[in-house]
């Protein structure tokens, strides 16, 4: 590679400096005002003096080689001004871009020299700036030029591809010619210079499918009819060469790799002509009978495919649905088979293409169609009943074992069936096995239960797992049996005056097909002495009426009335009512005043049984009542302390007085006290002190003239044991009535610890506090004889 390029440097030297020498050499000349020692060289034809203008500084046209793989510094050019007589004071001074390191300048000869290996496609050319000055003064003897130093471009890169690989698809059977990709490859050397970055493009593989432009790179099919069924695969490899392809230049490579899509150029066709399926006849509704397919050699949506039925020897039978997902057909049963029926079926079934390519008609039809047959396999099934159900009727005055119907069922085997079996929960029924005839156990009564429910089962005689049940409704018919009575227990008030003493209506549990129609009439035994009558409304009402203008309460407070009701139907029924006339006192607007004591207890509404019921509940209000005064009386006042050792901070008994502010240790009272009388040592009273504490002496007192000294020495002695021990109760807050409490500045104001003193106490400071405590100081200030007396 170095020795073409250094032969690639020489020939374009020689073309540049041989071939054109007034390109090789330029000279720059700068005019300036004068010279020194300059000379005329003669006069014009006006006969003015000609001088010789002053030639500025020259030097060769600049161009430089690259990648100069020389071993000595490769020369630029020179530099030289008219300044420079040879004699060394002429100083040749170089800047600008790379002077220095890239470029050196000889100063005293010019010549410029590149130190460096220079790459165009990192740089193409350079600016500098070069001026001759005085080598001794330092004086400019040129004005500063600027130049340029051109870099000429050699073949040192390859083209370059943008991409690597290329990936690309084609429809396949496309035509030839059709565009598939272009590929573009980049040559950095110089373009506008010889033919370093003309890239041709060429295929090295992929032949005869494609074919490449050679100077666009753009990539078409070369071969008709690809078919993706064959092969979908392709790799191409696409050469990109510069220097216009000629011998020597430089290459480089990429990849395509280039799919063919899928068109739907291949119709669908089933595997087989006849496909078989066999199915037991017990096979639900909507289940799948059977799964067929068709293969299209396509992909995606080119592959789906549409199932249809065009013949069938049993219309409605079945039906064919696609499956989107794996594009198969499935069978399914839209009627119940029976293999008593018909054993076997027979379709046609025919499938073709969603998606059709009008360019491949020539190819089809894109359809096919295939024969299935559907073997029904017997299934050992339950008997059948001849219906879904049974109504049958009887009357309720049949007899008990009167037949009052029969079901029937057969087996679709040809076995024979029978019914065995009758699920009735009242057991009123029962069923015949031969024969199916539904007769009654007892005798029914239509207003106890209008309706009966029964199911009643068959079973196969060689299998008794195959059974069958069929509901039967039973309808009780009625037969007039029951006689008319009142509508409502009938008793009623009345005023002495009263016309029309009431209207009453009749009930039958019957149920005859026209409607009641009831009879109203006195009783015979009545008809002669009672004072009402009967009138029938003939609308199944009669109105009670009186047979005399008036009568008293006086005479009769209380009437019975009966009356005969009868009904319409046969035979005919008829019952005696009594109606319950009370006879009441009223006012001129009809307004009940005063009734017999029975009547004023009916008329209030309150029966034996109620007025029973109200005195039970009193009585056990007052038995609750009693119970718990007596609960409350029994129950017994709790001890303020219940146990020695069980004393709380917040237990205080009313007998107790205190201990001051010192009693507890349950709260922090520090703030109450007066700091002056706080003691450094202060004993608890409510753990046993560690010291010894002598029993305390009271001073004995002198008798007194009554006689209970006795007594009184017991209790004197009591109270000093009690005092003197430290371990006694009450603790905390429980303190004795010795124990007062030494932290008031006013000390204790008691006399209940005056008799532990051993001298008396003098009251008379009491006098000096003031009006407020007169009354104390007159009490307690007087003399000893004074408090004796």
């Amino acid at each position: 590679m170095d020795r073409r390029k250094v032969c690639i440097f020489m020939v374009l030297w020689a073309m540049v400096h041989l071939s054109s020498p007034g390109q090789g050499l330029r000279a720059l000349r700068r005019t300036t005002g004068g010279r020194r020692g300059s000379g005329l060289t003669g006069q014009d034809a006006n006969g003015v003096p000609l001088r010789r203008s002053k030639r500025g500084w020259m030097w060769n046209q600049f161009f430089l080689l690259e990648e100069y793989t020389g071993t000595d510094l490769q020369y630029v050019g020179k530099l030289h001004s008219d300044s420079d007589r040879g004699d060394g004071s002429v100083k040749y001074v170089l800047t600008g871009e790379g002077a220095g390191t890239l470029f050196k300048i000889d100063e005293k000869s010019g010549d410029i020299h590149a130190t460096k290996r220079l790459d165009r496609e990192e740089k193409a050319f350079y600016i500098l700036h070069a001026k001759a000055v005085n080598r001794f003064t330092n004086e400019a003897l040129e004005g500063e030029s600027e130049f340029i130093i051109k870099i000429h471009d050699i073949n040192d890169n390859e083209p370059r591809f943008t991409k690597d690989p290329y990936m690309a698809r084609v429809p396949e059977m496309s035509d030839i010619g059709t565009s598939v990709i272009q590929v573009t490859a980049i040559d950095a050397d110089d373009a506008t210079y010889g033919n370093s970055a003309k890239v041709v493009y060429s295929i090295l593989e992929g032949q005869p499918y494609f074919s490449v432009d050679p100077e666009t790179g753009l990539i078409k099919t070369a071969l008709p009819g690809m078919d993706r069924e064959v092969k979908e695969n392709y790799q191409v490899v696409i050469q990109a060469k510069d220097m216009a392809g000629q011998m020597g230049g430089l290459s480089g490579t990429t990849t395509v790799s280039i799919t063919l899509s899928d068109v739907n150029d291949n119709p669908p066709r089933f595997t087989k002509t006849l496909y078989e399926f066999r199915v037991p006849e017990s096979i639900e509704l909507g289940s799948a009978v059977g799964v067929i397919r068709a293969m299209d050699a396509d992909i995606g949506q080119n592959a789906e495919m549409d199932y249809r039925i065009i013949g069938s020897d049993g219309p409605g039978m079945f039906e064919i649905t696609t499956n989107r997902s794996t594009q198969e057909g499935v069978i399914l049963l839209r009627k119940p088979l029976d293999y008593e029926r018909k054993r076997q079926y027979s379709l046609r079934v025919q499938v073709e293409n969603v998606h059709i390519n009008p360019r491949f008609y020539s190819k089809g039809p894109f359809r096919d169609e295939a024969t299935i047959k559907i073997i029904v396999e017997d299934v050992d099934e339950p008997p059948v009943f001849e219906r879904a159900s049974y109504v049958m009727e009887v009357k309720e005055d049949a007899p008990k074992n009167t037949a009052i119907g029969s079901v029937s069922a057969s087996d679709p085997d040809d076995k024979t069936a029978s019914m065995n079996n009758i699920q009735d929960m009242d057991r009123v029924f029962n069923i015949h096995a031969g024969n199916g005839s539904v007769f009654i156990l007892r005798e029914l009564d239509r207003e106890e239960n209008a309706w009966h429910n029964i199911t009643v089962i068959a079973t196969e005689f060689t299998n008794p797992r195959q059974i069958s049940r069929v509901p039967v409704y039973v309808r009780v018919l009625d037969v007039n049996d029951n006689p008319p009575t009142f509508a409502n227990n009938y008793e009623t008030f009345v005023c002495e005056n009263a016309k029309v003493i009431r209207t009453v209506g009749a009930t039958d549990p019957d149920a005859p097909l026209g409607g009641h129609r009831f009879f109203f009439s006195l009783a015979q035994e009545a008809a002669g002495k009672a004072n009402f009558s009967v009138r029938d409304n003939k609308n199944n009402t009669a109105s009670i009426l009186t047979r005399r203008n008036s009568y008293s309460t006086l005479q009769k407070s209380v009437y019975h009335v009966p009356v005969v009701i009868s009904d319409g139907e046969f035979p005919m029924q008829s019952s005696t009512n009594t109606l319950t006339i009370r006879v009441c006192t009223c006012d001129r607007e009809g307004n009940m005043k005063a009734c017999n004591a029975e009547a004023l207890t009916a008329r209030a509404g309150l029966s034996t049984g109620a007025l029973v019921a109200i005195l039970l509940c009193v009585i056990i209000l007052l038995m609750i009542v009693v119970l718990f005064a007596a609960l409350r009386r029994q129950r017994k006042k709790e001890p303020l302390i219940i146990s020695k050792e069980d004393v709380r901070d917040n237990v205080v008994s009313y007998n107790d007085e205190g201990g001051g502010e010192e009693d507890t240790q349950a709260f922090d009272i520090g703030t109450l006290r007066n700091p002056e009388a706080i003691e450094d040592s202060k004993q608890r009273r409510d753990i046993v002190p560690e010291a010894f504490y002598p029993p305390i002496r009271r001073p004995v007192l002198p008798p007194t003239r009554d006689n209970n000294g006795d007594v009184r020495d017991f209790i004197n002695q009591r109270l000093q044991d009690n005092d003197s021990d430290p371990t006694a109760p009450p603790y905390d807050s429980l303190a004795t009535y010795a124990y007062e409490g030494n932290g008031s500045v006013a000390e204790s104001l008691s006399s209940l610890e005056s008799v532990t003193t051993e001298s008396d106490q003098d009251y008379n400071y009491l006098s000096e506090w003031g009006p407020r405590f007169k009354k104390l100081a007159d009490l307690y200030g007087g003399d000893d004889s004074d408090r004796d007396s």
